[in-house]
């Protein structure tokens, strides 16, 4: 029977996806490795792609390519009439009629965009079950083929990027199990992301009735690796599904009694089964099986889990504990792989400076580990060392509040014991590290002496990155090559943590006053100190940018085309020359930045001032003088001032003039918390020119398709472009993952190495965002004061709007999102604690904010009114009119 139109399972191969789709592909391939598959035949793509031509969908995959979210369901309409009218060529309806056999069969829909590894599109066409004759067969053919345009099929790939035009449908016809028992089988725990746990839904009769939902099922848990089945709910199960002998089904009502579906010995099978679909695979499984009345096994589908979390890869043994740095950092989006690289450079300088070495090899030191094209470091060292478990809890609570709780939620795991570390290990190290970071305390205790000495630094490493950054203009590509690798192994780290003693200096001197203020009342008031902080190189730029709008606004057709016209039409037009010498003027100082500028592949600021542009829109919107931002940052230094003036004088005698003191030094050199960042992203800007530069005579030599495909490399591939290696298919293969990792939206904050995510499994510490009333959400209190206004939901600055007073609600921040600030009324953030980036900021500005708020994206409706309440970390949602 094999031909172009129909092929029998056994005869399927992995090369087959255009001709399969892939539910037939992997049913195939389960036949050939010897699992239990119902026998079955696929009618391939190309009996629909005939199909689809005598239809005439042409006019309709135009429009579809066109299409917005709301267009979507009309268009797929057409398409389903059209194929369903559609004549079938008299081959295609003989080769159909044949496949029908002797028996009941199922009919299912394969398409060829179905079961990838990142996009399952289960249940998005239709499935046809216990259909009996050739001409029934036939009909439930064509019904598939028209299933390719459903409402929700046709959402689901529009969703995920895929081209409309560029899917077929094959249609499985598939020998129909006499099922006692079915349902789906999980070989990865989907809720927890444990990689050793299957989990099985089941019930009697028909998989339909879990698939559908129309069933509670009895559901189990069982331990891949022991089989010990760690849970088990028995349901109600009120409905059954059957096959009818006439052929198709039907839903009656069940006893629900009779005690669970599966025996132990059927569960401890499945699992077994499920293992070996997995181990097939390569990949975690969702898999489709029924048990016939003889108990034998069936396997009717599998599919790649597309939901779970990829797992760090590791050679070292036992549990390990992986922290998320794009959480850390406020990043959602995966890094490019050159700024993997660029970060794995700066970790290993970091850990062989000095203390920090010695200190490290103490206590185990975290490596890096990328997953998912994000980065994590490899705590389990510190988890493990009765020091990590007091220290690193505590740092992260003042970073990463949420984080901090899933850690100490872990320290009760029996897998991660502390380790005993000899005493005589330890008191070596700290010897070697006093030895080799004395200039720490040293420079600490100067920079408190002599505060200026800290600015005097900062413009000695600038006038630095202004020699050692640029070369020469006809430099060759290996020189640039050569210069990036030197500057990021040996320069960067150096220059960036030269200034780390100097802002803690000035936290070190809070921490002083805050010991030496026994009233809660006034250590509350110390929030007021940090606000309008000098020194701060990203307050300075977002208050440069507003001045910048404040002199376009004089020129008053200028802001009128600036806040008329979309920012990417601006971006791509002539700019009136007040707009382009403001802008011309503020990216000299400041292009270098960006949103997720952590990552060197990212384009900067001075790449595309499209961003920039909007968000000078924006500022050009306020009107009223007292909320101008100049005014407000002037009003919070005055506050500031005013509060240590008031603290000094309530303490009196030597206690105040030490308070003060302590507290004058804070505003003095607190705001130096974001130059080390500003510098490294200076450096990894100045690189870029040099990268941007291969990239260019790579795409010349015809190695690469376009200049910023050297992002996609690493500096050991590029090196091989220069030497004549076509970097085009490796390019194509990275940008089509990282395009499939910008549409992830859960980043796990921890994960452990068996791929459990320790927030969804329920810790006894537990997530600090739960509800606390009705229409509350709780997080980190991160900058006091209160506000009620209407909620603006934004996941990327660039092109956001913002009007002024709305309170932004965002997944996290970095710098590129801080020009929002200045007119935002508040701020909500899921990620992030008390000195986390987003929160120094606002607190600084003097938003009312609350961060590390679960969900807070979903939980929030964009538009909707709601209070933040930035002291108690309280977000209430307001009544409706």
């Amino acid at each position: 029977m094999g031909n172009a139109l129909v092929l029998p399972f056994a005869e399927i191969t992995d090369d087959m996806l255009p001709l399969v789709g892939g539910k037939g592909l992997n049913l195939g391939l389960m036949t050939r490795a010897g699992l239990p598959v119902p026998d079955g035949v696929c009618v391939t793509t190309e009996a629909y792609r005939r199909v689809a031509e005598n239809a005439g969908l042409g006019p309709v995959l135009d429009e579809l390519a066109a299409a917005g979210p709301d267009d979507l369901a009309p268009l797929a309409e057409r398409a389903r009439d059209l194929v369903r009218k559609a004549e079938v060529p008299a081959d295609i309806a003989a080769a159909v009629r044949e496949t029908a056999g002797h028996g009941p069969v199922a009919v299912r829909s394969s398409a060829t965009a179905e079961d990838l590894p990142t996009a399952s599109f289960a249940g998005q066409q239709d499935t046809y079950l216990n259909v009996l004759g050739p001409d029934a067969v036939l009909r439930a053919v064509r019904d598939c083929w028209a299933s390719l345009w459903t409402d929700r099929a046709v959402a689901y790939r529009a969703a995920n990027g895929i081209d409309h035009a560029a899917v077929r449908l094959c249609v499985v016809v598939q020998q129909m199990v006499p099922a006692e028992v079915a349902g789906v089988m999980f070989t990865a725990n989907p809720v927890t992301g444990r990689r050793h746990e299957t989990v099985i839904d089941a019930a009697p009769g028909l998989g339909e009735s879990v698939v559908s939902g129309a069933v509670n099922p009895d559901h189990f848990v069982v331990d891949t690796a022991t089989g010990r089945i760690t849970e088990r709910r028995v349901a109600d199960r009120t409905t059954l599904i059957r096959g009818l002998p006439e052929g198709g089904t039907e839903q009656i009502a069940a006893d629900a009694g009779g005690g669970a579906c599966l025996t132990d010995e059927q569960l401890v099978a499945l699992a077994g089964l499920g293992a070996r679909v997995e181990e097939h695979y390569g990949a975690p499984q969702d898999t489709e099986w029924a048990i016939d009345a003889d108990g034998g096994l069936w396997l009717t589908q599998a599919r790649p889990i597309t939901t779970l979390y990829p797992v760090p890869a590791s050679d070292l043994p036992g549990l390990r504990v992986y922290l998320s740095v794009n959480v850390a950092q406020g990043m959602y989006r995966p890094f490019t792989p050159m700024g993997i690289e660029a970060f794995g450079f700066l970790t290993r300088q970091g850990s062989g400076a000095g203390a920090t070495q010695n200190l490290a090899g103490a206590l185990r030191a975290p490596g890096l580990a990328v997953a998912g094209r994000r980065v994590f470091v490899d705590v389990t060292g510190a988890v493990r060392s009765g020091v990590g478990r007091r220290v690193l809890p505590r740092l992260l609570d003042v970073g990463e509040a949420r984080s901090a709780t899933v850690i100490r939620g872990l320290l009760d795991d029996p897998r991660l014991r502390p380790q005993p570390v000899s005493p005589r290990a330890i008191l070596r190290a700290l010897a070697q590290s006093a030895a080799g970071g004395h200039r720490v305390p040293l420079q600490i205790a100067q920079t408190i002496a002599d505060p200026a000495a800290a600015l005097r630094r900062a413009q000695r490493l600038r006038d630095q990155l202004g020699r050692l950054l640029p070369l020469p203009a006809d430099a060759t590509a290996q020189t640039r090559l050569d210069h990036v690798e030197r500057v990021l192994g040996r320069e960067t780290f150096p220059i960036v943590y030269a200034t780390v003693p100097d802002f803690i200096a000035g936290y070190l001197m809070l921490g002083l006053a805050r010991l030496l203020l026994p009233d809660p009342a006034d250590r509350a008031r110390l929030q007021n100190v940090l606000r309008s902080l000098p020194h701060n190189p990203t307050t300075e730029m977002d208050l440069a940018l507003w001045q910048a709008a404040t002199r376009i606004k004089a020129d008053p057709e200028a802001a009128r085309l600036l806040r008329d016209t979309p920012a990417d039409n601006l971006a791509r037009s002539p700019l009136p020359a007040t707009v382009q010498a403001e802008l011309n003027a503020f990216l000299a100082e400041y292009g270098h930045r960006a949103v997720a500028e952590i990552d060197i592949g990212m384009p900067r600021w001075s790449d595309g001032p499209a961003h920039i542009l909007g968000v000078l829109a924006n500022y050009l919107r306020l009107d009223d003088p007292a909320l101008a931002p100049a005014a407000l940052f002037a009003k919070g230094a005055e506050e500031a001032d005013r509060t240590i003036a008031e603290l000094a004088a309530g303490a009196g005698g030597v206690r105040g003039s030490v308070i003060g003191f302590a507290l004058g030094r804070t505003r003095q050199l607190a705001g130096l918390r974001e130059l080390p960042k500003f510098n490294l992203v200076r450096i990894f800007a100045g690189l870029r020119v040099h990268l941007t530069a291969v990239g260019a005579e790579l795409t010349g030599r015809g190695v690469l398709d376009r200049p910023d495909d050297i992002y996609f490399t690493t500096l050991a591939e590029a090196r091989d472009g220069l030497r004549g290696t076509d970097l085009k298919p490796l390019v194509a293969e990275r940008r089509a993952d990282y395009e499939r990792e910008l549409g992830r939206r859960h980043i796990p904050r921890v994960l452990l190495s068996d791929g459990t995510e320790p927030e969804a499994v329920g810790l006894p510490a537990g997530p600090p965002s739960a509800a606390t009333a009705p229409g509350t959400l709780t997080g980190t209190p991160a900058s006091a004061g209160t506000v009620t206004g209407t909620a603006r939901v934004i996941h990327d600055p660039t092109g956001a709007h913002l009007n002024p007073g709305e309170i932004l609600v965002c997944p996290s921040t970095d710098p590129g999102w801080t020009p929002l600030f200045l007119t935002a009324g508040g701020l909500v953030m899921e990620m992030g604690g008390a000195i986390s980036h987003g929160a120094v900021v606002a607190r600084e500005y003097g938003i009312p904010a609350v961060v590390g708020v679960a969900g807070a994206t979903e939980r929030i409706e964009d538009g909707a009114r709601i209070s933040v309440d930035g002291a108690a970390g309280t977000v209430t949602a307001e009544p409706g009119d």
